[in-house]
């Protein structure tokens, strides 16, 4: 018999003052067997940094072909792919032709440093996509955060991104390894 995913549920006040984005998110995050706390709260770090009225999480480590968050237009096209972890260059140039925006949020420490080192390369030509990296003591430090059910807020300001909870509040200053340049 498989196993089930487990329900999480989130209270996300955001302000993002770097896109001048703000709002307040009821956010169900099922969280497949297999996946791990750490990875969880990254696709919710993930899910505040492009925070939209029409972003969604998607099936998760289930879908292979999927995104972790998508962000659908109006006509149904993918506007904003994102991915959490470690992808291989074949899924990103997947995406970047599927989405007009690709977001690919790393961690994962020295294995983080080996795949970008590996995919950098061959993903440097795509004009829609962006790369960043969280460090282990980052991502980590999410994970102290993680509860089956989150209050949790959120500001952004100046790429540093401050979370916290009741009890418990986290600075993260993720590292930006490829962004379009801008025209």
């Amino acid at each position: 018999m498989a196993l089930k995913s487990t329900i999480h549920k989130a209270e996300l006040q955001l302000a993002d003052l770097d896109r001048a984005h703000f709002g307040d998110y009821a956010l169900t995050i099922a969280r497949h067997p297999s996946e791990t706390d750490e990875r969880m709260m990254v696709r919710l770090l993930a899910f505040a940094l492009n925070a939209s009225a029409t972003l969604a999480f998607g099936r998760g480590l289930s879908a292979e072909d999927e995104a972790d968050l998508q962000d659908l237009d109006p006509t149904g096209s993918i506007e904003r792919w994102i991915d959490v972890g470690l992808p291989d260059e074949k899924a990103i140039r997947r995406a970047c032709n599927r989405s007009r925006h690709v977001f690919v949020l790393s961690y994962g420490g020295r294995a983080a440093d080996i795949w970008w080192q590996q995919t950098a390369g061959k993903v440097s030509g795509q004009k829609n996509l962006r790369v960043i990296s969280l460090s282990p003591e980052d991502s980590q430090a999410l994970t102290a955060l993680a509860q089956r059910n989150m209050r949790l807020q959120c500001t952004i300001q100046d790429g540093i991104i401050w979370l916290g909870s009741d009890d418990r509040h986290v600075e993260i200053t993720p590292k930006v390894l490829f962004q379009p340049v801008a025209e």
